[in-house]
């Protein structure tokens, strides 16, 4: 059962997937817009293109005839793997799921307009003169964000007129790819926010991880817990609701499906088609399989039976202050070592920017998340990038 793997996307969760992998026999091709990305450095070969770059991904795709073609990032021309598979390519979860979910558009009218599910209340907008209106429609506070980006690039909050021009130039500036339209969301006033691992399988069970809970900061994570304690029938609704729009998307994988709950309800908010950054907490021993190996195994069509919680954990992020072309030197790591049931990955991102996630800290145990996740912001603290 060796089959060849073309991942699309080499960053750090990229690297987690390709190392599960590996460790079921299977050939990876690591794929990327740079080089010496995480992925590529433990990858059996690695190709560096510009992967919104339509005939470059044919080119690829073509030249090492994957079993399977696994996005990890948004910004790839996924409206190509509609063609590819009708050639006969198998592309995880699916192309419709790539396709829909590279732009926060399609995913949010699959989910609100067609499936009924709760959402804020939203507007597009392709112009300034379109974002003055947008936020006349969902009132302020509201949230913008590019139609495609990731890790809260280009997202803001407007809470007055002043911020409108501000959050329009932003929003601009993190989008991904070449699509200038954003959306505006009203803000929730939610208690907390979850991501819902969910695991589609073919001939298998839709399986639901434990909930995690995360705070975020610039439209990133900075710590994420699981499980979060939270109320079985908001647990039920979220999962119910998970369940729908992994079936209308289709495929087989893991999904990173995002929610805000609050005195209102569950509101669904986004999804990803791939591991999730918050899911790093599995990397603690948190669950049998990592969320990493768990996509694996539904890629490959090895049935996972259950996913029970083996212990608590909580994971937090280090990220560096400032922008450097050359490899970081990432120091601290004995310190960081001395604390009890913890652990640390460093990804080997060859430079660095403000705000750029380098590594991530792991605590584990029987303690209460809130502990735990004190601890691994204690060991972050040990560890610089300079």
């Amino acid at each position: 059962m060796r089959n060849k793997i073309l991942l699309l996307g080499s960053g750090e969760l990229g690297k987690e997937v390709l190392i599960a992998m590996q460790r079921l026999g299977q050939y990876v091709i690591a794929v990327d817009n740079y080089k010496n990305a995480p992925a590529m450095q433990v990858a059996h070969e690695f190709e560096v293109i510009d992967m919104l770059n339509g005939i470059e991904l044919d080119k690829i795709v073509d030249k090492h005839k994957p079993d399977f073609i696994v996005p990890e990032v948004e910004s790839i021309r996924t409206e190509r793997f509609y063609d590819y598979e009708k050639q006969g390519y198998t592309i995880i979860p699916s192309a419709k799921a790539a396709n829909f979910t590279m732009n926060r558009k399609s995913i949010r009218d699959l989910a609100s307009l067609e499936l009924g599910l709760k959402t804020a209340k939203y507007k597009y907008a392709s112009s300034y003169d379109d974002l003055v209106k947008a936020v006349e429609y969902t009132g302020m506070p509201c949230v913008v964000k590019p139609l495609m980006s990731s890790s809260g690039k280009g997202q803001s909050v407007i809470r007055n007129e002043s911020d409108i021009e501000k959050a329009w130039h932003e929003a601009l500036q993190g989008s991904r790819g070449d699509l200038m339209e954003v959306i505006v969301e009203e803000f929730i006033s939610f208690d907390y926010e979850i991501t819902l691992l969910t695991v589609t399988q073919n001939n298998n069970d839709t399986l639901f991880c434990p909930p995690i809970g995360h705070r975020q900061e610039r439209g990133d994570y900075q710590e994420s817990w699981q499980p979060m304690k939270m109320d079985e029938k908001d647990l039920k609704t979220a999962q119910e609701m998970a369940d729908m729009v992994t079936k209308a998307l289709g495929g087989s994988g893991i999904w990173g499906v995002e929610f805000f709950i609050g005195k209102d309800g569950v509101y669904f908010s986004e999804l990803s088609p791939r591991p999730h950054d918050t899911g790093m907490v599995t990397l603690a021993g948190t669950q049998n399989f990592s969320e990493f190996e768990l996509h694996a195994r539904a890629i490959l069509g090895i049935p996972v039976i259950s996913i029970p919680l083996i212990q608590n954990g909580a994971s937090a992020v280090v990220l560096a202050q400032h922008e450097n072309k050359n490899y970081p030197i990432i120091s601290g790591l004995k310190e960081a070592a001395k604390f009890k049931n913890t652990d640390f990955k460093i990804f080997g991102k060859p430079n660095t920017r403000k705000y750029r996630r380098m590594a991530v800290t792991l605590a584990y145990g029987k303690e209460d998340t809130s502990i735990l996740v004190q601890k691994a912001k204690k060991v972050a603290s040990k560890i610089k990038v300079d």
